[in-house]
């Protein structure tokens, strides 16, 4: 195969796995106060194949707790390779329900002209507040679980509602992933990222067949554009949640 073809099957297969924006606490539930000093990690990546991808620093980063919104503002920046991703401390001082989340700069894909903005987070319960889990945090895109997004076993079935500017997407493809930290290989390319879709009152549901975090990624086309060197592009815009499962002990 000529190396014009052979560069055009790795750019389509690339472009089939998913780009997820990744917020992943050190915890996704806080039972006892030497789990309470949380690093919040904000990555964007293909979580299966384990490629990660530049992450500038995120335009806001924060927590959403007891109806008000807090920003974290002590993220440093790591290194994997050459790409850059970050990391911010957060002490839990108290019962709550913990809705950690990051806007991040848009990021130009040139294999699609576009730029993809994955508005992405992750619930902790903290002390067994239990309560909250179900509320948006006024996001322009968000997944609202159906589901409890905490305390999951393998296998359990995790649903979702996809608000677009706060209103039911319906229609949407979610796209799902595993962050494979296990090096796991996927029996062919369609298995790496999985799909479901919404259903007309924004609804999907998945079953999560490992223990491990899942990524839920609500994709649609941002009524804004951006401008670069003088054409607008379109703007992918992503509800991305990440939810924990574990195995019995």
């Amino acid at each position: 195969m000529k190396l014009k073809s052979l560069l055009a099957v790795a750019s389509l297969a690339c472009a089939s796995w998913g780009h997820f924006g990744v917020v992943i606490p050190s915890n996704s539930t806080i039972d006892e106060p030497s789990q309470a000093k949380e690093i919040i990690t904000y990555k964007f990546t293909h979580p299966f194949e384990g490629m990660m991808m530049n992450l500038d620093k995120p335009v806001e980063a924060g927590v959403f707790v007891g109806g008000k919104k807090e920003l974290i503002s002590n993220l440093s920046e790591k290194k994997d390779g050459k790409m850059s991703y970050y990391e911010a401390q957060y002490n839990i001082k108290e019962p709550g329900m913990y809705q950690f989340y990051m806007d991040p700069k848009p990021y130009f894909d040139p294999a699609e002209n576009i730029f993809i903005r994955h508005i992405t987070k992750t619930i902790v319960n903290a002390y067994g507040y239990g309560e909250g889990w179900d509320e948006p945090i006024g996001l322009k895109t968000e997944i609202i679980p159906l589901t409890r997004p905490y305390g999951l076993y393998k296998g359990n079935i995790f649903s979702g509602k996809v608000l677009y500017k706060g209103k039911p997407a319906k229609n949407t493809i979610v796209e799902v992933e595993y962050l494979n930290s296990k090096s796991l290989k996927a029996p062919g390319e369609d298995y790496i990222t999985q799909e479901v879709k919404t259903n007309e009152l924004g609804e999907f549901s998945f079953a999560m067949p490992l223990a491990g975090w899942w990524g839920f990624s609500a994709l649609n086309e941002d009524d804004e554009t951006i401008k670069k060197d003088g054409k607008e592009y379109p703007v992918e815009i992503g509800a991305v949640i990440w939810v924990e499962t574990k195995d019995y002990e």
